[in-house]
């Protein structure tokens, strides 16, 4: 790694890491459950974390550096805030699009204590200069730099503290090998059920000082895509709609108006879920298409399809991903009342093994 005696130099300020002490508590973050005990779903990812921590507590050492992949909204930040008040360090914050420069990152990793938690969210994109030095950092708690250039350029091995490396991400397949090899623990966190979403909702409700019926909670968690960011801020979106018409609590009717205006179906499907099915129907008459295709017809961005709208539409078992691109399920046709030709209920039998 080569920079200048200056760009080191003025590298050491945080204006990278953001500390958890105040963004933590209020706005948006409030939300954010403190402990394990407090995090709704992801069991299998918290029972094994809750081992992890206390066996890491009794040797008396940091607990290895995780990698949380899945898909947005799921809870990797929360995780990251509970892990690191369960193992007593301070978190800190950036992601990988802000460190630029080799600089920024040393000056981050060299401003650690022991036991603090640096979490870098978006790691898979981090670039590939800069992720180098996580390769020492994390192996050997050691940053080599070469200061200078030319004759004058000599090495320096700094010590550092122990610290946990939280790397989070939602395409874990674009991380490099070597990166991913040096993460002792990798956790994916899944989709939440409607149940679990209906606890988070009730919960956050409480939390913000909002009456609400369980019908209603019941109906805001349906329509949260399995996602729980999504929930409270349906919750809070539902919440105005009832301020307005004077309700002291927010009745189920109020979420079904509500959710209607935002254009939100029954099973959390809005507008442009509804388009990309239609596009794959009318357009290529049910039969596989390739991503950027799909995103120009809809005039929406390819990385926003694959990451925030397909896995919800992949889970339900509305479309599927085949070697020839994306296809339309029988379910996409039944939820948008298309009734199947022949030769699609043909290709669709393909993939679906439904001969119906």
């Amino acid at each position: 790694m080569f920079f200048d005696d200056e760009e080191y130099q003025g590298s050491q300020d945080d204006r990278l890491v953001k500390s958890t002490k105040g963004e933590y508590d209020v706005e948006e973050n409030v939300l954010r459950p403190k402990t394990l005990e407090g995090y709704v779903g992801q069991s299998k990812v918290k029972d094994n974390l809750t081992v992890y921590m206390n066996a890491a507590k009794k040797r008396g050492e940091p607990l290895e550096h995780v990698l949380l992949y899945g898909a947005p909204g799921l809870g990797k930040t929360t995780l990251a805030h509970i892990i690191s008040t369960e193992m007593g360090g301070q978190l800190k914050l950036t992601s990988a699009p802000a460190i630029e420069r080799s600089g920024d990152l040393a000056a981050i990793l060299t401003n650690l204590n022991d036991g603090d938690v640096l979490f870098i969210d978006e790691i898979h994109r981090l670039n590939h200069s800069v992720e180098e030095i996580l390769y020492s950092a994390m192996e050997d708690y050691a940053l080599d730099i070469i200061v200078g250039k030319g004759p004058s350029a000599r090495n320096i091995r700094f010590s550092l503290k122990k610290f946990t490396l939280i790397g989070a991400t939602t395409k874990a397949g674009m991380i490099a090998n070597p990166l991913r090899d040096r993460f002792g623990i990798i956790c994916r966190l899944e989709l939440y059920t409607s149940d679990e979403l209906k606890e988070i909702v009730t919960r956050s409700a409480k939390t913000l000082g909002i009456a609400i019926s369980e019908e209603a909670a019941t109906e805001i968690s349906k329509r949260s895509r399995g996602t729980p960011r999504i929930a409270n801020r349906l919750l809070k979106r539902v919440r105005d709609f009832s301020t307005v018409k004077g309700n002291l609590e927010v009745t189920v009717e109020d979420a079904k108006f509500a959710l209607g205006r935002m254009e939100i179906d029954d099973l959390g499907l809005d507008e442009i879920d509804r388009a990309l099915l239609r596009a794959m129907i009318e357009k290529f008459d049910g039969k596989p298409v390739g991503l950027e295709t799909l995103a120009a017809t809809i005039n929406e961005d390819a990385g926003t399809i694959e990451d925030v709208y397909e896995p919800y539409l992949l889970q339900l078992g509305f479309i599927a991903r085949t070697p020839r691109g994306r296809m339309i399920l029988r379910g996409g046709y039944k939820h948008l009342g298309y009734k199947m030709t022949e030769k699609q209920a043909k290709q669709v039998s393909l993939f679906d093994g439904d001969d119906e």
